[in-house]
């Protein structure tokens, strides 16, 4: 085939510019709508009145204590996520049993039921009305409308993101390294922390970030089960809800931009981590 003839055709993959110029612009223009523009309203709306302003509503007793109710409970759902994902994508993907396919299902079922009803059922089932929960109530171990509860909650929502984000390595991965260990005299804890931990590290921080930002961000769930006492059971979420439809703007975006610098924290943390280890992340297709 002559040069000539060749040049006419093109590659599946090769857009005209005209169309790759207008796509690109699409993403922009979408990106600047859904994501640039709220960013920019929330730190505009929060410094209306100026940082001091700003800076003295989160200076408040109940913004501090939201703050802190919110760190403390992603520090506790993060790790026991974390746990329990491995445990979930360790035994999916490693052993063949009857019942995986409704398992894996159990596991992405937080995705698809919404996080209200998530919250009703932990106050049917723990509320004071209940068995259990008015046992614990009369013992002094309250799960609706304090800490546990919204604990329970939160763990509920994110147990899917550690999960699902090792199984898919796990498989890829097999189960021959594993088996070799074993067969060299490795018990089953040396096996996992010196061979499965290392070959999951990257998507086990994939999935530990997004629990985290997940967790801190829920309001459906815990606003069920939290019953939103301020300065007590108001994590952020809720206390930028109740300061916004008291009118207390710059209180309410000032909280929110505590929380969206959170989120951003994570997300740069998450980039700086794939470009210090890039090609170790390339390895693991795991970009």
């Amino acid at each position: 085939m002559s040069d000539a003839t060749t040049s006419k055709f093109r590659s599946a993959t090769e857009e005209a510019p005209l169309a790759r110029w207008a796509l690109i612009g699409l993403a922009v223009l979408g990106l600047g709508i859904l994501v640039a523009a709220p960013l920019i309203a929330v730190f505009a709306e929060a410094l209306a009145q100026g940082w001091k302003a700003a800076i003295a509503s989160l200076g408040n007793r109940d913004a501090q204590s939201a703050i802190r109710l919110t760190l403390m409970i992603a520090a506790i759902a993060v790790p026991l996520n974390a746990a329990f994902g491995i445990a979930a994508a360790w035994f999916i993907t490693k052993f063949d049993f009857r019942g995986k396919a409704f398992l894996i299902t159990l596991i992405d079922l937080p995705f698809s039921v919404s996080p209200v009803v998530a919250g009703l059922c932990i106050v049917l089932m723990f509320g004071t009305n209940s068995l259990v929960g008015g046992w614990l109530v009369a013992n002094g171990y309250p799960i609706v409308f304090a800490l546990p509860g919204i604990v329970l909650a939160t763990m509920f929502i994110t147990f899917p993101f550690v999960a699902r984000e090792l199984i898919p390595v796990m498989i890829e991965q097999g189960r021959a390294e594993e088996e070799a260990a074993l067969t060299l005299g490795a018990s089953g804890w040396r096996t996992f922390w010196t061979v499965t931990l290392p070959n999951i590290r990257w998507a086990l921080l994939y999935g530990v970030l997004l629990c985290n930002a997940r967790a801190m961000g829920e309001f459906g769930a815990v606003a069920v089960v939290s019953g939103k006492i301020r300065g007590q059971t108001a994590t952020m979420p809720i206390t930028i809800e109740m300061l916004y439809n008291e009118y207390l703007s710059v209180a309410a975006f000032s909280m929110a931009a505590v929380l969206t610098l959170l989120a951003l924290v994570t997300l740069l943390l998450k980039t700086a981590l794939e470009i210090r280890h890039a090609d170790q992340l390339a390895s693991t297709r795991r970009h």
